[in-house]
């Protein structure tokens, strides 16, 4: 379905292709090297109780590098809320900034007025 997805958008709107897969890397990315400098803990570390439901990552929690990408993560007991919030504000500043970026590129007069 994904593949599927992705071929149809290459098919009709490359640049789409493109900046999505800009954005979802860059995020990953970030998500990363934040990880790193920030060095929170996942909950599973920190706390014995509740389990959690799927394999726990060996990396740092905070910002969720899943939730900066697709948000999620704080059901199944890997993240804190903030580690989701976090994330998703990254991603949400990382699509923000890519989409400026490219309508820049394309100095648009269309795509300014939108934004």
């Amino acid at each position: 379905m994904l593949i599927a997805l992705a071929v149809a958008l290459l098919r009709r709107r490359p640049a789409l292709l493109v900046l999505v897969v800009a954005a979802d890397g860059t995020a990953d990315l970030l998500a990363s090297a934040l990880k790193h400098v920030i060095d929170v803990e996942r909950p599973p570390v920190r706390y014995a109780e509740p389990k959690a439901l799927v394999h726990v990552p060996a990396d740092h929690s905070f910002p969720s590098g899943h939730a900066a990408t697709t948000f999620s993560r704080v059901y199944v007991g890997v993240h804190y809320p903030l580690d989701v919030i976090g994330g998703a504000l990254l991603g949400v500043a990382v699509a923000i900034a890519l989409l400026r970026l490219a309508r820049a590129r394309r100095g648009s007069p269309r795509l300014r007025r939108r934004g």
